[in-house]
């Protein structure tokens, strides 16, 4: 199993316009691949907390009814682990944060990893190097 950072879903999701990078188009097919594996029943795990970005995110650049169903199919996929968040828990990436020098939702991510023995990433963020995981791109 892996963790699903909210950068691919949003990679996945979002339809660039004008003319776009040819690094983000390499990025959006790797994220489709990664979701068409998921899909098909590959295990995934998430929080709540990186699926509210995506939301906001998807929310913003597309129109409400994408950003629901999106939404609604990530809660509904019986391989899709969406994990609470607590105060705590974002207390605790806060102090990770700091000290990793990344995002405290990378934290965040990083430490819902270890708690479920979780090695491996799927994201975009070079930021995950700081942490100890595997990021996976494809």
């Amino acid at each position: 199993m892996r963790f699903i950072d909210a950068n691919v879903f949003l990679y996945a999701a979002i339809k660039p316009k004008g003319t776009v990078d040819k690094k983000i188009l390499e990025r959006k097919e790797k994220a489709k691949r990664i979701l068409l594996r998921i899909e098909n029943g590959e295990e995934a795990v998430t929080t709540v907390v990186h699926l509210s970005e995506v939301a906001n995110i998807l929310e913003a650049k597309t129109n409400l009814t994408i950003a629901l169903m999106f939404i609604e199919s990530l809660l509904l996929a019986e391989n899709v682990m969406i994990l609470p968040v607590s105060h705590e828990d974002y207390l605790k990436a806060l102090l990770v944060a700091k000290e990793k020098n990344v995002s405290v939702n990378d934290a965040l991510a990083y430490l819902k990893m270890r708690k479920l023995d979780i090695k491996e990433i799927y994201t975009f963020d070079n930021h995950f190097k700081n942490l100890d995981v595997v990021i996976v791109k494809d």
